[in-house]
């Protein structure tokens, strides 16, 4: 733990000193790092998804170091420091796990809701409050159903959820036959809604699942482009069904 302890010391040296002598790292502001962070935390992902172990461990030293990095700027500003950040994170995690550090015995149920309701004890509005309002939308859109089902506001099972699905796609359908733009844009956001629902109750995360998918298809099609060529056909030049073939192919391949 002393080696640890060393090398997280270390780190915050070596980054105190780039604020101070690397002309780039002196002219950042709260700002400025929060896109870089952001793209910091979708490389990670990215590794977690492909389950690349070193990239992983790389990634998680890459938004460390812009951890540091705030704290570093909200120190000058004489706001925190590193230290107040990690006690504040303890006195979260210990205050609100008291299955854990007091005499209660909870379920994992129990566990979510008592975490959501001890929020909002402290201050917290809403259930909701917590869920940032620049998430992506898909994101957002399970987070927020996280968060509801914590304190019971949820279908009973997965198969009311799915029927759920085919009545949202039936309101979608008939919103298409009304040719109302508006209505179909709601009608066809209740339905992705409804999607990302019934991803949560087969444990499925649909970020993960839809970014998957996006390389999956990115791979297939890069590959349909280089049998294309290979035979001396462009996209300009195929037809529909030759590039349904050339898909298939793809599709079929190991």
């Amino acid at each position: 733990m002393t080696k640890k302890n060393n090398s997280v010391n270390k780190l915050i040296s070596i980054m105190c000193l780039l604020r101070k002598k690397c002309p780039w790292d002196k002219k950042q502001t709260l700002d400025s790092l929060i896109s870089l962070t952001i793209e910091e935390v979708y490389e990670l992902q990215d590794s977690v998804i492909k389950k690349k172990y070193n990239d992983i461990k790389n990634e998680l030293g890459d938004i460390l170091m812009h951890i540091i990095f705030y704290c570093i700027i909200c120190e000058e500003e004489k706001k925190f420091d590193f230290s107040d950040v990690v006690i504040s994170v303890i006195n979260k995690l210990v205050y609100r796990h008291p299955h854990v550090f007091c005499d209660k015995d909870f379920d994992e149920s129990e566990v979510k809701k008592n975490w959501e309701l001890l929020k909002i004890k402290d201050g917290e509005k809403s259930v909701l409050s917590g869920v940032p309002s620049n998430l992506s939308a898909l994101i957002k859109s399970f987070r927020i159903q996280e968060k509801v089902s914590n304190v019971g506001f949820e279908f009973d099972n997965k198969l009311d959820v799915l029927s759920k699905l085919k009545e949202e796609i039936i309101e979608l359908e008939e919103a298409l036959k009304m040719n109302n733009k508006d209505n179909i844009e709601l009608e066809l956001g209740d339905v992705l809604f409804s999607l990302v629902n019934y991803s949560r109750y087969i444990k499925v995360d649909p970020e993960s699942a839809l970014q998957k998918t996006n390389n999956k298809f990115i791979s297939r099609f890069k590959n349909m482009e280089k049998d294309l060529y290979k035979d001396g056909l462009s996209f300009e030049e195929a037809k529909k069904q030759d590039l349904n073939n050339y898909w298939e192919k793809q599709k079929i391949k190991k």
